[in-house]
């Protein structure tokens, strides 16, 4: 599949001149821990890009987009029923575990916060569920594939969204089959 890297032009360069992809760890990542990309959207990468340059603290001051050739491999795709009960059954489990550790300690589960983009809760539910394939000897997932409903509606009583788009994290890099500058083109 072809998708999209939303990044700063400098990193942009090193990318296509063969320097790897850096892993997000964020705690807040909506996909869990990996490579982020959005699937045959590239002007939504841009537009990602913009955003993120636009706040004080951002390292990305040029904003760009890059393409990338996936192959999604052993992918946990949450638009399927059955990567949502693969989540729903890893939500429960750290449910579970943040009863006890409530009692002991009194931490608190994390929360998303959808205004501020901030998806610590699924963060969390998605890499507990990575941590428990490997506990388990399961082979691990390469890939992750969500849809997310962003944006405000289309237009009125719309059940599209304006920035609604389907992510794609790669956790295993050889899943990159390779990299291309986009055409000016694509971004309109």
């Amino acid at each position: 599949m072809l998708a999209y890297h939303g990044c700063d032009q400098a990193v942009a360069d090193g990318l296509l001149n063969g320097q790897p992809f850096r892993t997000s760890q964020n705690d807040y990542d909506w996909l869990g821990h990996g490579i982020y990309f959005w699937e045959a959207n590239p002007r939504r990468g841009l537009e990602w890009a913009q955003e993120t340059a636009a706040r004080t603290a951002s390292s990305i001051k040029n904003p760009a987009v890059i393409g990338a050739v996936i192959d999604l491999r052993f992918c946990l795709d949450l638009t399927t029923s059955s990567g949502i009960l693969q989540i729903q059954s890893a939500y429960e489990r750290l449910r579970s575990l943040y009863e006890i550790l409530d009692l002991i300690d009194g931490t608190q589960m994390p929360r998303n916060d959808t205004r501020r983009k901030r998806h610590n809760l699924d963060c969390a539910v998605v890499n507990l569920l990575h941590d428990a394939r490997e506990q388990e000897n399961l082979p691990a997932f390469d890939t992750v594939k969500g849809a997310f409903l962003e944006g405000e509606a289309a237009y009125e009583t719309s059940a599209f969204n304006t920035k609604t788009h389907i992510q794609i994290c790669v956790r295993n890099s050889d899943c990159i089959r390779g990299v291309f500058r986009v055409p000016d083109q694509d971004l309109t």
